[in-house]
């Protein structure tokens, strides 16, 4: 039976449509589907979106705002060292909730068949980039090296993305001081490793239980 006189929220649109994203592709999203996954009317929809391309823009939004605004505060986080600001970035590759791997799936394997949003991935792509340079040039890299060095760790990440990579917590965790040692050229100190991996205890903890 269909909820009468509720229409949901904007968010809670957005929450269901991002399922269908990231499980089936944004072949998947439809007003219909959504309507019924939601159990309440199509007309419900209307009241939040225009139409179908409303919502899809909407999803992009929350794609840039999330990953990419969250990558770029972590790059621009306070850090005493080289190694312990490729840390802080690497807080994205661990904690989903600062960035959605799942999502930068979708939205690369969407733009495959959508050129103005490839268009975005590609400007979102170098923006991501020009700020993990700026990273590196903030620790006296020169720009050359800084270039170099932000390329490798975006796309050793767009890798795992890609490839769809899954591996265990642990042992992703027993590589990063290897990887930081690669990226910078010097080997975090024990105290970089234990702050960063005491950020993320509780996903340790759970994922060992």
């Amino acid at each position: 039976m269909k909820q009468s006189g509720w229409r949901g929220s904007e968010d809670l649109w957005l929450d269901e449509a991002y399922k269908m994203l990231v499980e089936s592709g944004v072949e998947s999203v439809k007003v219909m589907p959504l309507a019924k996954a939601l159990n309440m009317s199509r007309t419900s929809f209307y009241w939040h979106f225009e139409h179908r391309e409303a919502l899809l823009n909407a999803l992009i939004q929350r794609w840039e705002k999330k990953n990419t605004g969250n990558l770029i505060s972590q790059t621009e986080r306070y850090a005493e060292s080289i190694s312990e600001a490729v840390l802080n970035l690497f807080d994205c590759w661990i904690n989903p909730d600062l960035f959605d791997a799942r999502m930068d799936f979708a939205i690369r394997n969407w733009a495959q068949q959508a050129p103005d949003l490839k268009k975005t991935l590609e400007h979102t792509d170098q923006e991501r980039i020009n700020a993990i340079r700026a990273m590196f040039t903030r620790f006296d890299f020169s720009e050359e090296q800084a270039d170099t060095r932000a390329h490798t760790v975006y796309y050793t990440q767009i890798g795992y993305i890609s490839m769809m990579v899954e591996e265990p917590l642990s042992r992703r965790l027993k590589r990063i001081p290897a990887y930081i040692e690669t990226f910078t050229g010097s080997y975090p100190t024990e105290s970089e490793i234990a702050r960063f991996e005491s950020r993320h205890q509780s996903r340790i903890t759970k994922q060992s239980g």
